[in-house]
Formats: C-alpha cells, structure tokens, sequence
C-alpha cells in the first residue's frame, strides 16, 4: 500500500484510514484505485470480522481532487467501471463484512459518497457532508447518492441535499438518521474499535448473510425477499457458527464462531 491508503488489522477488526491531511484526504485517481483494491482485498480475509473505515484526524474525504481531474480532459475520462462491476462503484457496499464509517471533519463529494455507503455512520461534531456534484455538472459519484441516500434520509431531504449541494452539518444529520452517534474527535474512533469488538463476538455467517438481505431487499418485492430469506436461513441452520451459537448458550459460556 501507498503512504496516502493504510490499512491495519487486529483481532478480526481492520482499519482503513485515507492518508492525506494536506488535502483534507481528497482522492487522486491512483488513491481511488488503491482504496476500492484495499476494500477488496481485505474483504476476502475470512478471518475479517469488521471494517473501520476513516480519514486523518480533522477530515474523512473532501472528495476528487480536482487538480488530478483535470489532467484528463471531460470527453476522455473513463468510467471506473461497467455498472455490472458493482464492486468498483459499490466497495463499501459489496464489502461482506458490517462496515463502520468513522467522519471527523468533512465528508465532500466522493466522500459523502462513501460515508453514505457505510453501514454504520459515527461522527465528531465538527463532520460536515455534502453532495456537490450538481456544482460540477455531475451525478452524485458512485450512485450512492442517488440511490442509498433517498432510503436513508427520505426522497425529499435527500433531494433538497443534492439539488442545493448545501452542507449537512453533523447534528442535522443526527436528526435526519444518517449517522448513528456524534462523539467527541477525540474519543470517535475508539468508540467505533470498541462497537467494532462488539459486532466480531457475533457470528460472521449470519451477519454476512444479513448484509446482503438487507441492501438486495431494498431494491426487490417480499417474495423475491423471502426467496433470499429462506436460503440464507437454511444455510445458517446447517452452519458451524449456528451449532456453536446454541451450544454455547447452553453451556453458558461465550460463543466461539468462526465463520463456517
């Protein structure tokens, strides 16, 4: 990995921090590349359990830079992906494991892109959000904003967000939902460590299974649903994690699972 995409893993429990302060963590096309590539990687891990993701103390992603777009002129930019490719648009999403985003000072652009896409939302109060694509001729960038976005906050707030590209300060997104907890800098991603444990002492088979029913069954009807629901529930039946889940309660001691 780069000086500008770190990553740290312990106990089941992975880190990710966007490492550029200079630039309130702002990506650069290569840092877009090695980010969704760390997600990926780190994902595949079948002894991950969660992932923290957050910024440099005082920003968590001021979104593209800029400067580094504008090296490729508008007509000649690709896309990053075909949008079958969910995994280069969706990373945070796709990611199989509870995702938990960690945002200290602003959440810009790409970044409210991938604040949006985390499970789980902690920020300081300094945190600020914006979607400011309509500012620059744009669509919100991954999608998330678009489609995420509108089941989180409600249509309308996230309409209003969108076509005035006004910041959303952290208390107003408290109110709104879209984050789970306002903590002081200095405490947040400890706070989000010691969920973060929580979450892992829980049976990664069925979270992972959770997962995938709750994003799926936002776009889908109750019976499609419910076709994903049984599956998955016959597949935790037959699962170690289950027989350990059962014994472990009858036994009166602590769950040991391990994924399978």
């Amino acid at each position: 990995m780069s000086d500008h995409i770190l990553c740290t893993v312990e106990d089941g429990v992975a880190t990710l921090t966007i490492n550029r302060p200079e630039k309130k963590n702002a990506m650069t096309f290569a840092m877009l590349g090695e980010f969704i590539e760390t997600i990926a990687t780190v994902g595949k891990d079948p002894d991950l359990r969660v992932l923290i993701i957050t910024g440099t103390q005082g920003a968590f992603c001021a979104g593209t830079d800029l400067a580094d777009l504008a090296t490729i002129p508008g007509e000649k930019r690709g896309l990053r992906g075909t949008a079958e490719e969910r995994g280069r648009w969706w990373p945070i999403v796709e990611c199989p494991v509870p995702v938990i985003g960690v945002i200290d000072g602003p959440a810009v652009g790409m970044g409210a892109e991938f604040s949006t896409q985390c499970d789980i939302r902690l920020a300081s109060p300094n945190a600020r959000f914006a979607w400011n694509f309509a500012q620059r001729g744009l669509v919100p960038d991954t999608g998330a904003g678009s489609w995420l976005l509108p089941r989180l906050i409600g249509p309308s707030n996230a309409l209003r967000l969108l076509y005035s590209a006004d910041f959303l300060s952290a208390k107003e997104a408290l109110e709104l939902g879209f984050l789970h907890q306002i903590v002081e800098s200095s405490d947040l991603l400890a706070t989000a460590q010691e969920m973060a444990r929580a979450m892992a002492q829980n049976s990664p088979f069925s979270q992972r299974r959770i997962k995938s029913m709750v994003y799926e069954g936002m776009s889908g009807d109750i019976g499609t649903h419910m076709q994903r629901h049984t599956k998955a529930m016959a597949e935790c039946f037959a699962s170690n994690d289950h027989k350990e889940g059962v014994e472990s309660f009858l036994e009166r001691r602590p769950a040991v699972f391990t994924g399978t």
